[in-house]
């Protein structure tokens, strides 16, 4: 049982960014804990974001929160188990065997967001965070709280072709009944994280050891739960809160380092998001970006500008009788 009244205490990334820690239920590999991130708005505001990390990632985007509190929300991020500030040493880093054990989380989280008087809140994740808050919204269908999910690049198909997609992955995902702990390769390019970090051809600095260049192997059974949520997302999932899908204008497959990575998404395939975006049932809004990296927010000035540009406005129309 989460602790409500768990005092916060700073954050790593200083500046007015606290965090606390939420201690789950133990798990197949023992002690489990997840970390809430909090900044708050110094405007009067019922208004908040709750922001979920992608895959081998964590949250260090302290820009994003601040366009946030600029615009009267409170901003949450959540560093789901296994990852980043909440990794610990006994586990399989980003292990988990289905995405419903992130309800644990997500679920204290929004309780303790409403405890804090917040009536009108966003869910928003990046990649494999879109993906899990898209699930999670289309199975909590008659929430009171969350209202409305922003999506960032969501992993909504592996980037294979089609035939290790269709034969590949549903192996895997059998296989992962007799050997979930079984380590495959994860196939992305290093060259994503050279885009990014200032250290080579990007602006950010972040841990490269909660975000490495080369990402670590994953379980069978992380194949078999990305999978199952997939065939959820695919099977022409219903939200009855609005969403926002956006995606870059293309996808990069190039094999050596060139300045298209800085102008596309390197990871995920733009034409899967941009389909079971559109297969969504509900008030779905999809939007393409044109040069845009797979973390849109982490784009060049100008398209991240646009990017932030579309999110507002998007949240004025859908909430405009909020305060």
């Amino acid at each position: 049982m989460i602790n409500s009244n768990q005092a916060y205490v700073p954050d790593i990334l200083g500046d007015e960014f606290e965090q606390r820690t939420l201690t789950l239920k133990d798990d197949y590999e023992g002690k489990v804990i997840a970390t809430l991130i909090r900044r708050q708005t110094t405007i009067p505001s019922a208004k908040a974001i709750l922001y979920i990390h992608g895959f081998s990632d964590y949250f260090f985007q302290d820009q994003m929160a601040k366009r946030f509190n600029k615009e009267g929300y409170t901003f949450y991020a959540l560093d789901l188990r296994k990852y980043g500030r909440s990794y610990l040493n006994h586990q399989i880093i980003n292990n988990v065997r289905s995405l419903i054990e992130y309800d644990e989380e997500i679920n204290a989280t929004l309780h303790i967001i409403k405890s804090e008087k917040h009536s009108e809140v966003i869910l928003m994740g990046h990649s494999t965070g879109g993906l899990i808050i898209t699930y999670y919204a289309g199975r909590h269908l008659h929430s009171n709280l969350f209202h409305g999910i922003i999506c960032n690049s969501p992993f909504y198909e592996f980037n294979l072709n089609a035939i290790e997609r269709k034969i590949g992955i549903p192996v895997l995902s059998f296989l992962s009944n007799y050997f979930p702990n079984l380590l495959i390769s994860g196939g992305f390019s290093r060259f994503y994280g050279y885009s990014l970090h200032r250290d080579h051809f990007g602006e950010w600095d972040y841990n490269l050891a909660w975000k490495p260049h080369d990402l670590p192997k994953v379980t069978l059974s992380f194949i078999h739960a990305i999978h199952k949520a997939h065939k959820s997302i695919q099977n022409n999932m219903k939200l009855n809160v609005p969403g926002l899908i956006l995606y870059s204008s293309q996808t990069i497959k190039d094999k050596k380092w060139s300045e298209r990575f800085m102008e596309g998404d390197a990871v995920l395939n733009v034409d899967h998001i941009r389909q079971y975006a559109s297969q969504l049932q509900g008030k779905v809004t999809v939007r393409e970006i044109e040069h845009g990296l797979h973390d849109l927010v982490l784009s060049k000035h100008e398209v991240r500008e646009y990017v932030y540009k579309i999110i507002f406005e998007w949240l004025k129309m859908n909430f405009k009788n909020k305060k």
